[in-house]
């Protein structure tokens, strides 16, 4: 039998620390991004009888993993041992110790054993062990962030909260920190509602259950057709601009005619709001540039004004490219750097704004509590150039970039979407963000990048 043991001091009540991993999205948030786990099936909670099925990989193959909660002391203790999966044995025991009134020791405790014994740990053991302390460094680092920022807000208590977009990268990651920081998160989904927790629309159609927005606290608009799923023919950018205009000019206009609406909307925009630049730097008080995207931000942001015209504050990020491994233009490009073919785009000197997951997260909440209003430029204040950013990332990874795609090669492939999104850029700065006092976990492109990979300095 191996034993792994991981602790770390968090200065929050034991209490505070525990209730967090008893509500829904706890789970999700500690799933490490560089790992495909999905969650398939859930029921019960933490006290014995719990269970939950998860779907990893070991390579290429598809493996289940069946955990079942087997103790639980309140407050103090929680334990679930493999009813299915890759290990012979497997028990994980999640122990908290109060050090004081505000802080607290908490301990991950795994005693596991390998599959065919001898040749099981002789040829897997140490890369396994590796593996297992890649992961649970990342989910005390991401426990103590979580808990941390959800922390800096408990004076507003718990908000009731309107997501849409909400199955997507970012609202999925946004519900997730939401619901187990203790808040309620309401999901407007174009289907049929399957539990109180979701509210049917469908900006196509003007259909919007209004009543469910009534008493809201909170609305964060996410939804819109990717940019970047197809060549941009006349079909497919007719599709991206109605799917951005229609459902925030609908979400905006029932907010207004609310009796209790929500003191505030976060309706998300885009860097590409300011077109291509070249080197100049950026900021909210910069007009629009020109191009598709450009009058794509400008008409997504200005559909907002029935619910600012109502005096609700109406916040507009302009996300930049989002990093994270799970999805994305990282996760697109993953495969080629590992194999050694990365490299720049073009020249490589079209500025990349970027923003790691985590701090868009972070954003998104800050911006529920604070007094901002208007456009935020959701960027790091590290830009990178997408030459920087192609060193980096193969620095990361231990692979040679010295590849390069030729400009020509990117319009011939992917017309017009090609030239905007991979050729042309901004050099965007945060400037509200940081006059706001916001943190950021993830300002330099490099530990964003070795956090989402969970890959340590060597």
């Amino acid at each position: 039998m191996r034993l792994l043991t991981y602790q770390s001091r968090i200065e929050l009540p034991a209490q505070d620390v525990f209730a967090w991993h008893k509500r829904p999205g706890a789970l999700e948030r500690l799933l490490p991004p560089w790992e495909r786990v999905r969650i398939v099936e859930r029921s019960g909670g933490l006290e014995p009888g719990g269970r939950v099925v998860l779907r990893t990989g070991l390579g290429p193959l598809p493996v289940t993993w069946e955990a079942v909660h087997q103790e639980y002391k309140e407050g103090l203790l929680f334990v679930d041992r493999l009813a299915r999966g890759p290990f012979a044995h497997w028990e994980h025991a999640h122990r908290f110790t109060s050090e004081g009134t505000n802080a607290c020791l908490v301990e991950d405790r795994i005693s596991y054993r390998l599959p065919l014994g001898f040749f099981g740990q002789t040829f897997a053991g140490k890369a396994v062990r590796r593996r297992l302390k890649r992961m649970f460094g990342f989910r005390h680092e991401r426990l103590r962030n979580d808990l941390l920022r959800h922390a800096a807000c408990k004076q507003f208590g718990s908000q009731r909260i309107i997501v849409t977009g909400a199955s997507g990268l970012i609202g999925s990651q946004l519900t997730a920190f939401l619901t187990s920081g203790g808040h309620e998160v309401v999901r407007l989904v174009r289907g049929k509602p399957a539990s109180p927790a979701e509210a049917h629309w469908n900006p196509a159609t003007r259909e919007i259950d209004a009543q469910a927005l009534e008493g809201t606290d909170a609305v964060v608009h996410l939804a819109g057709e990717s940019i970047a799923a197809r060549r941009w023919s006349a079909r497919a950018k007719d599709r991206i601009l109605r799917s951005r205009i229609e459902g925030t000019r609908l979400l905006s206009e029932t907010l207004a005619q609310l009796k209790r609406p929500p003191r505030v909307l976060i309706s998300a925009s885009a860097i590409g709001y300011y077109g291509a630049r070249g080197e100049e730097v950026l900021t909210e008080s910069d007009g629009p540039g020109k191009g598709f995207l450009a009058d794509v931000c400008r008409q997504w942001e200005a559909a907002t004004e029935p619910a600012e015209r109502a005096g609700i504050r109406v916040v507009t990020p302009r996300i930049g490219m989002v990093v994270t491994a799970r999805g994305g233009a990282l996760a697109s490009m993953l495969p080629v750097f590992r194999a050694g073919l990365g490299g720049r785009l073009g020249n490589g000197r079209q500025w990349m704004s970027w923003v790691a997951l985590d701090d868009l997260i972070g954003i998104m909440h800050h911006l529920i509590f604070t007094d901002v209003r208007g456009a935020v430029n959701a960027t790091s204040p590290h830009q990178a150039t997408n030459a920087e950013f192609t060193r980096t990332l193969g620095r990361v990874l231990h692979r040679p970039t010295l590849l390069r795609v030729p400009a020509f090669a990117l319009r011939a492939m992917f017309g017009e979407m090609g030239r905007a999104l991979l050729l042309e850029g901004a050099r965007v700065r945060p400037a509200a963000l940081e006059a706001s006092g916001f943190r950021f976990l993830y300002p330099t492109l490099e530990n964003a990048l070795r956090c989402e990979l969970g890959i340590v300095s060597r």
